[in-house]
C-alpha cells in the first residue's frame, strides 16, 4: 500500500521521485530509454535485471542503466515491527538522454561521452556521507516545492552525476554512466539461466525477456522440454540437495539461496518431492547425496 508519493519534473520529464509504502510491494520496472539512481531511506530493495540481482539496504543505493527490471520493496530485516520501521521509503533520480543533452547544451562531460566496456547493468553503492547529504537536500525541496526552480534542478542533476563519478565505486559507476542509454541484448537462455535460483515468477521472467506469457512458455518448452514452473522447481530442489548435503547452512538460508518464497514453501515442496523434510534430510544425509 502506497502511503505517500511525490515527483518533481524538469523539462516535462520526471527528475526526482519519492515514495513511502507498506512493504512487501512488487512491480515490473522497465526502463527502455532512461536510467535511474535509487537511494533507499527505509527498508530494503531487490532489483532484478535480465541477468543480475542486487539487494539494497537502508542508506545504500543502486545505479541502473536502461534495461528491463522487476522491483521488490521489503521491510528491514529486524525483529522490531513498529509502524515506522515497517515502512519502505526511497528517493529516485531519473536520467533522460534528452534532458542531459539540454542541461549540458549538447556538450556532455568526457566521462559520459567515453564508452567503456560494460561489466554490469547496475551497481550497488554503500553508505556515503556526500550522497546522504545530497538526498537530504532533495527531500528538503520535496517539502518546500515553492523554492524549486529550473536552475536549481539543473544544478542538482549535475551535482549527483559528479558525486557518483567520485564515489568509491567510481570505475563501475563510470562504466554504467557511459553506457546509460546503450541497452544490451541478452539471449533467452542467458536471462533464464541467470535466474534459476531467483525468487521470481514465470510472469516476471516473461517480462524480463520481453515476451507475452504464452510466447514465453512456448519458447521455454522448446529449449528446456518442460514447463517453466516444473523445470525451475526442479533446478531449485537440485541446488537445495547439494547445499543440505555439503554445508552447515540453515534451512531458512538454503530456502533463500535457492529462490523459494520462504522456508515453509521450501519445506512443503521438498517433502512433496522427496518424502522427507529438509531438516530430517540434512540430519541423515550430510556428506552424502540422495539416490
Amino acid at each position: 500500500m502506497i502511503l505517500d508519493y511525490k515527483t518533481i519534473d524538469l523539462f516535462g520529464r520526471m527528475l526526482f521521485e519519492t515514495v513511502t509504502l507498506k512493504p512487501p510491494f512488487k512491480k515490473p520496472n522497465p526502463m527502455t530509454n532512461e536510467a535511474c539512481f535509487l537511494y533507499i531511506i527505509k527498508g530494503e530493495y531487490d532489483s532484478i535485471s535480465e541477468i543480475e540481482k542486487i539487494r539494497v539496504k537502508a542508506n545504500e543505493s543502486v545505479l541502473m542503466k536502461c534495461g528491463n527490471y522487476t522491483a521488490t520493496m521489503l521491510p528491514p530485516q529486524c525483529e522490531l515491527t513498529t509502524p515506522i520501521l515497517n515502512e519502505y521509503q526511497a528517493l529516485a533520480v531519473h536520467f533522460h538522454p534528452d534532458v542531459l543533452l539540454k542541461i549540458y547544451e549538447s556538450k556532455l562531460p568526457e566521462f559520459l561521452k567515453k564508452t567503456r566496456p560494460q561489466e554490469s547493468g547496475m551497481t550497488r553503492l554503500k553508505s556515503d556521507i556526500l550522497i546522504e547529504k545530497y538526498i537530504d537536500s532533495i527531500l528538503f525541496y520535496f517539502e518546500n516545492q515553492n523554492l524549486v526552480t529550473e536552475e536549481i534542478l539543473i544544478l542538482k542533476l549535475k551535482e549527483i552525476i559528479l558525486l557518483l563519478n567520485q564515489t568509491k565505486n567510481a570505475p563501475a559507476i563510470r562504466s554504467i554512466l557511459s553506457n546509460l542509454f546503450n541497452p544490451y541484448s541478452y539471449s533467452f537462455r542467458e536471462v533464464i539461466e541467470a535466474h534459476f535460483y531467483s525468487n521470481i515468477t514465470v510472469e516476471e521472467l516473461a517480462q524480463l525477456t520481453n515476451k507475452s506469457i504464452s510466447t514465453f512458455k512456448r519458447d521455454f518448452k522448446k529449449i528446456y522440454t518442460s514447463s517453466p514452473a516444473t523445470f525451475l522447481r526442479e533446478k531449485k530442489l537440485e541446488k537445495s540437495i547439494e547445499l543440505l548435503s555439503s554445508t552447515n547452512l540453515r534451512a531458512t538460508d538454503i530456502a533463500y539461496d535457492c529462490g523459494f518464497t520462504d522456508v515453509s514453501h521450501f519445506s512443503k515442496t521438498f517433502k512433496s518431492k522427496f518424502g522427507i523434510s529438509p531438516t530430517n534430510y540434512k540430519m541423515t544425509h550430510i556428506g552424502k547425496s540422495l539416490n
